[in-house]
């Protein structure tokens, strides 16, 4: 039984910002599946791809594996001899997946690093790497960057899958899909008082950006083709092969 997200479930009288530490490491399972829409789902399609792209001898990347939840998906699915290695800026989080992989016997050669994104990250023999819901926290100064230093860590024909929270092409339907997300929460047993909590204390640390604006980051990097393979009002996933 996973421990349930229980965060923001009282009254806070000074929200802090979101933090990655032992608190919500604890609950972190929970919390994404509660709060992302189709996550399930979206780790089979990962899954799928993944049997396609990665290749044997060559690198797996999860930058920000988190509980390493997408690690243990992938293993039966991808072929033996590809290498995964986790990065994740929290001990606490790392420390979580260690538990998680140890009490799955994994057996997969990997790696766990912890290193900020931020900074930059060194990527090679690489014939896939994952940014699950990852790029949102790293400063939008950062961004461009980072992603070319994966380009050009990748493989030829390895792809890069990203998924991301996203603003709204416009106004109109940014308030739409952020009111239809929010339904969402409450269905899954969100109060009104976690929602706002939480939306208080990332609000200055994801920063999404639009779909467009993505897309056009992945090109602008040098990737030679970029599609979107999931879509859920302001959630999206694309994937871009070198």
């Amino acid at each position: 039984m996973q421990p349930k997200d229980q965060v923001f479930s009282d009254k806070i009288k000074d929200v802090a910002d979101f933090h990655f530490g032992e608190k919500v490491a604890t609950v972190f399972d929970d919390m994404v599946g509660r709060s992302v829409p189709f996550y399930a789902e979206m780790q089979r399609m990962i899954g799928e791809m993944a049997g396609d792209f990665a290749v044997n001898g060559t690198n797996l990347y999860d930058l920000g594996c988190s509980t390493g939840t997408t690690l243990l998906h992938l293993d039966p699915l991808v072929a033996d001899h590809v290498r995964f290695i986790g990065v994740d800026n929290s001990e606490e989080m790392l420390a979580k997946c260690r538990a998680k992989l140890k009490e799955h016997n994994f057996s997969r050669d990997h790696e766990l690093r912890l290193a900020d994104l931020n900074h930059g990250i060194q990527i090679e023999n690489a014939s896939m790497v994952l940014m699950v819901l990852t790029l949102q926290f790293i400063r939008p100064l950062h961004r461009d960057k980072l992603i070319g230093s994966i380009l050009q860590g990748m493989n030829q024909n390895g792809a890069l899958i990203l998924v991301e929270k996203l603003v709204g092409e416009d106004s109109l339907f940014n308030r739409l899909f952020i009111k239809y997300y929010y339904d969402l929460k409450k269905r899954n047993g969100y109060s009104e008082l976690e929602i706002a909590q939480k939306r208080e204390a990332l609000e200055n640390v994801l920063v999404p950006y639009k779909l467009m604006e993505n897309r056009e980051m992945l090109l602008r990097a040098g990737f030679r083709y970029c599609d979107v393979f999931f879509k859920w009002y302001n959630f999206s996933g694309i994937i871009a092969v070198k």
